[in-house]
């Protein structure tokens, strides 16, 4: 860890420079020309493999150190969330119709929740009736700390719902959004909305059962360096749609993206650097990328040859799903 511990590398924005996309593409080149001289393996081709972040990461560098790797498998990585490149709802939308593929009573139960938790809130003792619905280990302050809870949860379900167990952000079951939904289905006649939402969430947080409370000031899934990297270069504008979301309508406003960011690590983001730095908004002149979808799991291939292309994705995908953009 750079600074000797996780503590310093994340104290203040000053240590906190170095986390960028620039620098760990850096780290990874040198590593791995250190490690082919080595090895006595010059002579021997790299291909990068990654997911999500790491899929980006992989994407890009074949893009800016193609000397250095033939291809990159990246999964689930989304290098076009940028600016005016895609729209803005997309990716909410793609968490929703997972849901909605599950199940519609499903998806429209979490649709109807926003406005029943509000209702809640808004209510006599309201946050504390909410509180003790989801098993809070402290009462909430505002309704939004645990609308965004719950957002996280479904945003993450989403990413991690493999037709096998997984412990990738939390222990979960195979098709967890599955397991979410029945949940949520089949709780007994007379079971109030946010208690269905309950049952589902539960899954997320707690499918082993041992959690006796939920704190959601706590970072289970250690996002302090991307919230660092979302307020200085990965600024992926990220709205709700009205019909097609599951959730409730929203438009992303950069002008309170920023203040956020300023007031949380004193910096203001660059919204366009990195379509600056790695493209984006048109094709490469001298790589493609490939792309293949396997239900909910997404992967694409950067490389310059497409029979390469497709004998590597065709392992988790069939022909018939390769398109090439």
């Amino acid at each position: 860890m750079p600074f000797g511990s996780k503590a310093k590398a994340y104290n203040n924005s000053k240590s906190l420079a170095y986390l960028t996309t620039e620098q760990a593409l850096a780290d990874f080149a040198v590593l791995l020309t250190d490690l082919k001289r080595n090895l006595s393996a010059e002579g021997s081709p790299v291909v990068l493999f990654g997911g999500s972040y790491g899929g980006m990461l992989a994407a890009w560098m074949r893009l800016k150190y193609p000397h250095i790797a033939v291809g990159a498998l990246a999964s689930s990585s989304p290098i076009l969330q940028f600016e005016d490149i895609v729209p803005s709802t997309i990716f909410y939308d793609l968490v929703s119709d997972d849901f909605r593929r599950e199940s519609i009573s499903c998806f429209q139960t979490i649709k109807d929740s926003w406005k029943a938790l509000d209702d809640q809130a808004n209510g006599e003792d309201g946050l504390l009736k909410l509180s003790k619905t989801f098993h809070l280990c402290q009462t909430l302050k505002t309704s939004e700390e645990l609308s965004d809870w719950l957002s996280s949860a479904y945003s993450y379900l989403a990413m991690v719902d493999y037709p096998i167990p997984s412990e990738f952000l939390m222990p979960l079951p195979v098709n967890p959004i599955k397991e979410v939904c029945r949940k949520i289905d089949s709780q007994p006649e007379g079971t109030s909305t946010l208690e269905r939402i309950y049952a589902g969430v539960n899954v997320y947080y707690n499918y082993t059962g041992t959690v006796g409370c939920f704190d959601l000031n706590d970072d289970p899934h250690g996002m302090g360096g991307w919230d660092w990297q979302a307020c200085t270069e990965m600024v992926m504008p990220m709205s709700y749609s009205e019909d097609r979301s599951m959730f409730p309508p929203y438009k992303f406003d950069y002008a309170s993206y920023a203040e956020g960011c300023i007031k949380s690590f004193g910096v203001k983001p660059r919204p366009r650097w990195i379509s600056t730095e790695f493209g984006g908004h048109c094709s490469e002149e001298h790589f493609t990328e490939y792309y293949c979808h396997c239900g909910s799991i997404s992967m694409s291939l950067i490389c310059d040859d497409l029979e390469y292309a497709i004998e590597m994705l065709s392992k988790d995908c069939s022909d018939d799903k390769l398109f090439e953009f």
